[in-house]
């Protein structure tokens, strides 16, 4: 009888056996699905995505670094230079640089750049106002090596323009702005007004070229 059981059961052993190899078949099976689904890659593009505007960062930073550089820059030379002309010129006579040509004659000018519209002063030290806040706005968004060199040079231009208008006589808003370089000729006018014309002329030739203040180039 029990040999009997014994060759009667030898055949249900091995399928006994075939369970568990069947549930760690199952279970490395599903293994191998599972890390096939975490270890998946997101696609290529949002890596480049962020990679890229993990490098627009510090680009970004060091253009706005320029402008504002070149803006003190512009700012200082400009207030120095009618520190030294209230100082050595004012109510003195013109000193003659390149004869009749250029002469440094300091006066008072209440109107725009260049003297002219001396009747408008509030409105043009508003319009100076105006145009330092669109720089510091636009500057957030200032990729372009060119463009924060000419912002630059008008936001230091317009700075030292209208601490003239708010700081010197006859008054508040109202003061006059201290021009000496007097070409024969010619207006006269000083640094703060060298620099808004140049940064005027540069923005006019980056636009011609397409060239966007975020650094992308267009073509019309």
């Amino acid at each position: 009888m029990a040999e009997a059981e014994r060759i009667i059961g030898t055949p249900d052993t091995p399928g006994a056996g075939a369970e568990p190899e069947q549930s760690v078949g199952q279970a490395a099976s599903g293994e191998r699905s599972g890390s096939g689904e975490t270890g998946a890659p997101e696609g290529p593009s949002a890596g480049a995505e962020e990679t890229a505007g993990e490098a627009e960062q510090p680009r970004g930073r060091r253009r706005i670094a320029v402008l504002f550089a070149v803006a003190a820059f512009a700012y200082a030379l400009d207030l120095v230079s009618k520190m030294i002309v209230v100082a050595k010129l004012e109510h003195h006579e013109p000193i003659e640089i390149i004869g009749e040509w250029l002469k440094f004659e300091a006066i008072r000018n209440a109107g725009a750049a260049f003297g002219f519209g001396e009747a408008f002063t509030i409105i043009f030290t508003v319009i100076a106002a105006s145009v330092i806040v669109v720089i510091i706005r636009l500057a957030r968004k200032l990729y372009s090596l060119p463009w924060a060199i000419a912002l630059g040079l008008l936001l230091g231009g317009a700075l030292g323009n209208l601490t003239d208008r708010i700081f010197r006589s006859p008054g508040v808003f109202e003061g006059a702005v201290v021009d000496f370089i007097a070409p024969k000729g010619f207006a006269v006018f000083n640094l703060a007004d060298s620099a808004i014309v140049c940064g005027g002329i540069l923005i006019v030739l980056l636009s011609f070229r397409g060239l966007d203040p975020d650094g992308t180039v267009h073509k019309d």
